[in-house]
């Protein structure tokens, strides 16, 4: 296992997330319930509360709210950083990728694609060499609405108040650990 100190001086890992479900950039780390009908075991993750339910235009991949407890705790201890990326830069990343690869990607990687891009347009701001590896898990070709959505124009980007994060977060469980 690699220890604080060589991860943060060889490697960098920023996942691109919904903007709609910041779990990570806005939730809390906390013990919530894995699913939003509450039946299944708590676990301790970033979360928006299981009852926290994005906008229904939300379309670029899950609509879940929590995030692994796994990638919850290294993002916990320092070890990973997180980005919130708006779903029509995420679709429009989608597309660049799709005309120069020939591959259409599943919104889920999307996110990982357009932080990706962001990261390389930095370098080639500043000049600084880096390798920037993304996976790309899935192909969009089961997103085709989502798709035809961002196209003809009618997609929209949707970014939770702080009145509705904090409905998800009142039904957070009342531990007292």
């Amino acid at each position: 296992m690699l220890s604080r100190q060589r991860c943060s001086q060889q490697l960098r890992n920023l996942p691109g997330l919904r903007a709609s479900c910041p779990s990570f950039t806005r939730g809390t780390y906390a013990y919530d319930f894995c699913d939003t009908g509450m039946i299944c075991p708590l676990a301790k993750m970033y979360t928006l509360g299981s009852s926290y339910i994005p906008a229904p235009n939300h379309a670029g991949g899950l609509r879940y709210h929590g995030m692994n407890s796994i990638l919850s705790e290294l993002y916990d201890q320092g070890l990973m950083e997180a980005r919130s990326v708006e779903q029509t830069s995420v679709f429009a990343a989608a597309q660049e990728f799709a005309r120069v690869e020939g591959i259409l990607p599943a919104p889920e990687s999307s996110h990982a694609i357009k932080v990706a891009i962001d990261e390389a347009l930095k370098c080639k701001e500043t000049g600084e060499e880096k390798t920037i590896l993304f996976g790309l898990t899935g192909t969009g070709y089961f997103d085709l609405y989502a798709y035809a959505k961002f196209n003809d124009g009618v997609m929209s980007d949707y970014i939770p108040t702080e009145e509705d994060l904090k409905k998800g977060f009142d039904s957070l469980p009342d531990l007292k650990i």
